[in-house]
């Protein structure tokens, strides 16, 4: 039996999670109204065709992406917490990420999460040039970290493995580097460790 109520963000809600799971190709209205348990028609009365609901989901993504709330003591930690949230945002909805780089809405998407980084490398003490480019490189950072991650996550079977292609033997100098160096990789822990020395270089005041 068909529902009788509905509303748009419930229509959004079970969209976004059709395109999270399966990308964009499997979002069809029959298969969003079957979601909804609820006619196709229903579906057009509250987000208009496909294309005007995939532009409602770029632009509650844009929205969602851009709701980052620093936390933290200082700026360094504040900074940390602002490259944690847009890591998690970025990593929980490629396809929706995908959708938005597609319509040219990626530097919009990414202002909100400049403006808070811009906010804190101010409270640090950077000005102009040197503020910039911190903002800039940390953001690189955490984009290029992510983007790494998905082509990690998406390879094929590597063979021979990183586990057999090091072999504390075939390092006599460092057997521990090689040891660590075959575990596999702790995303988490390289994301933290990576942004905190980043973030301690670029707000340590420059020498003389």
């Amino acid at each position: 039996m068909a529902r009788t109520t509905l509303t748009r963000d419930e229509v959004l809600d079970a969209a976004a999670s059709l395109v999270k799971q399966h990308g964009p190709a499997a979002l069809t209205m029959r298969k969003l109204a079957a979601e909804l348990g609820t006619a196709v028609t229903s579906i057009y009365w509250h987000v208009g065709n496909r294309e005007s609901l995939l532009d409602a989901l770029v632009e509650r993504t844009v929205e969602e992406v851009g709701a980052i709330r620093p936390a933290g003591r200082d700026p360094g930690d504040r900074i940390l917490s602002v490259a944690r949230t847009l890591r998690r945002e970025l990593r929980e909805r490629p396809h929706l990420i995908a959708m938005v780089h597609e319509r040219g809405l990626t530097d919009r998407m990414f202002l909100p999460a400049q403006q808070a980084l811009v906010h804190e490398v101010h409270a640090a003490g950077l000005r102009g040039t040197r503020a910039a480019d911190a903002v800039r490189a940390i953001q690189f950072q955490i984009i290029g970290f992510v983007l790494v991650e998905r082509n990690r996550e998406r390879s094929p079977a590597q063979s021979p493995a990183e586990s057999e292609l090091w072999d504390p033997a075939d390092a006599p100098h460092d057997p521990p580097l090689a040891r660590a160096l075959a575990r596999p990789v702790e995303p988490e822990r390289l994301f933290q460790l990576t942004l905190r020395a980043l973030v301690k270089a670029l707000l340590t005041p420059p020498a003389g």
